[in-house]
C-alpha cells in the first residue's frame, strides 16, 4: 500500500523508525540534562543568584521592558503588513514602469539584514546630521524587512488561486483594482493566514535586536539586570525569565491568530446556499424548467 507522495514503511521500516525515535529522545533528553546539571553545578539555582526578583522595582522595570517591546512589535507590525500590500499589488501590476521598481525594492530590502538596518538608522544617518531615536530605528527596520517578506508571501497567496477567480471577477464588469480589492486578496488573505502570523512572530522576536542599539526592550534589561554585581550577577536568571515572557507573547499571538484564522475560514451559510441550489443539468429548456419545479412551456416561435 502506497501513498501519492511516498511508500508507506512496511514493518521492517516501522521498527526502525521507532528505534530511530527512541534514541533522538535520548540524546535531547541527554543533552538537556546536562545542560541543566551544569546550572546547578555552576549554583544558577541559588536563592542569590534568584535574590533580585524579590524587588518589586525590578518586576516594574521588567513590565516596562515588556511594553517597550510590545510597543515597538505593534508599530512594526502594522507598518510591516500595510507595506507589504503596498509592495505586493506594486509588483503585480501589469505597467512594467510600476512593476520593476517595486520588484527592486522588495528584493533590496529582503537582501538587507534587519541588524543593519538598525545600525545604518541609527549609527549611520548621524553622520549626515540625521538624528534617529532607537524606538523609530528598530521599527522602521523591522517594517521594512517584514514589509517586504510579507508582499512576497501575499504575491504568491494571490498567484496561486485559480484563474477562474479574476475570470470572474472581470465578467461581472470589475475593474483590475475591483476584482484585486474584492475576490482575489481577501481569498490570498485567508490562505495564507498562517505564513502571515508566523512571519509576525519573527517580527515579535526581532525586536530583541534592539538592544544592540541601547533600545529599552526585555533583552537590553536582561542584560543590564544580569551585569549588576550588587544583585550578584544573575544572567543566566535574567535571561531565563525574559526567555518565558516572550515565549508566552508567542504562543499569545499564535492563540490570537489561530482564533482570527478559523473565524475567516468559516463561511456562514455557505452550505444551505449551497443545497439550495439544484446542480446544473444537461437537457433541453423543458426538462431545466420541469427540474426546477416550473412549467413546461412549448418551443419559442
Amino acid at each position: 500500500m502506497s501513498s501519492v507522495l511516498y511508500d508507506v514503511p512496511g514493518p521492517r521500516a516501522m521498527a526502525r523508525n521507532r528505534v530511530l525515535g527512541v534514541l533522538t529522545v535520548i540524546v535531547i533528553a541527554v543533552i538537556v540534562g546536562y545542560f541543566v546539571w551544569r546550572l546547578i553545578d555552576t549554583g544558577q539555582f541559588t536563592a542569590e543568584k534568584w535574590s533580585a526578583f524579590t524587588y518589586a522595582n525590578v518586576w516594574l522595570n521588567i513590565g516596562a521592558a515588556t511594553l517597550a517591546t510590545l510597543s515597538t512589535f505593534g508599530a512594526a507590525a502594522v507598518g510591516a503588513i500595510v507595506l507589504g500590500f503596498v509592495l505586493a499589488i506594486g509588483r503585480m501590476s501589469d505597467h512594467a514602469w510600476i512593476r520593476v521598481p517595486f520588484t527592486a525594492v522588495v528584493e533590496f530590502l529582503r537582501a538587507v539584514p534587519v541588524l543593519i538596518f538598525m545600525f545604518l538608522l541609527y549609527y549611520g544617518l548621524p553622520v549626515i546630521d540625521v538624528r534617529v531615536s532607537p524606538y523609530w530605528a528598530v521599527v522602521i527596520a523591522l517594517v521594512a524587512y517584514n514589509g517586504s517578506v510579507l508582499s512576497e508571501v501575499i504575491r504568491a497567496g494571490v498567484e496561486s488561486l485559480p484563474r477562474g477567480q479574476s475570470e470572474a471577477g472581470y465578467a461581472l464588469g470589475l475593474r483590475k483594482a475591483g476584482v484585486m480589492r474584492l475576490v482575489l486578496l481577501p481569498q490570498a488573505v485567508r490562505a495564507m493566514m498562517p505564513v502571515i502570523i508566523a512571519q509576525l512572530v519573527v517580527t515579535l522576536k526581532d525586536t530583541a535586536l534592539g538592544f544592540i542599539i541601547t533600545y529599552p526592550e526585555l533583552l537590553f534589561y536582561a542584560k543590564y539586570l544580569g551585569s549588576q554585581p550588587s544583585l550578584d550577577s544573575p544572567i543566566i536568571p535574567s535571561t531565563i525569565v525574559v526567555a518565558v515572557i516572550y515565549i508566552g507573547l508567542c504562543l499569545l499571538l499564535s492563540f490570537i491568530a489561530t482564533t482570527v484564522e478559523k473565524r475567516l475560514r468559516r463561511s456562514p451559510g455557505g452550505g444551505a446556499v449551497a443545497a439550495a441550489n439544484p446542480p446544473l443539468q444537461q437537457g433541453t429548456d423543458t426538462e431545466l424548467i420541469v427540474a426546477q419545479g416550473g412549467e413546461p412551456r412549448g418551443p419559442a416561435r
